[in-house]
């Protein structure tokens, strides 16, 4: 059996802006239709990213509007704008 050296062994697609918020909402598990700072550690840590608190820590900077500890639909454009900057991507 002959192996192929040029088969693409891996490819990474990168995620849309809505895409990405589809996935973050998942991880509303009190489905509040809000994220927590804990929920928003959680789905950065499921997507892969390292040193997920303290990326949810910068994220809640600077897309929690009104202060209040969680990130409320409103507030989701500007969380996913400032996260994609990161690069997710589909492996």
């Amino acid at each position: 059996m002959a192996i192929w050296p040029w088969v693409i062994r891996s490819v990474s697609i990168p995620l849309s802006e809505d895409q990405l918020k589809g996935l973050l909402k998942r991880y509303d598990t009190n489905g509040d239709g809000r994220l927590s700072r804990k929920e928003l550690k959680l789905a950065f840590r499921g997507l892969g990213l390292k040193h997920s608190g303290w990326r949810a820590n910068r994220a809640f900077q600077h897309a929690d509007a009104n202060g209040d500890g969680f990130i409320s639909e409103e507030e989701l454009n500007q969380l996913v704008k400032f996260a994609s900057r990161w690069g997710f991507t589909i492996n």
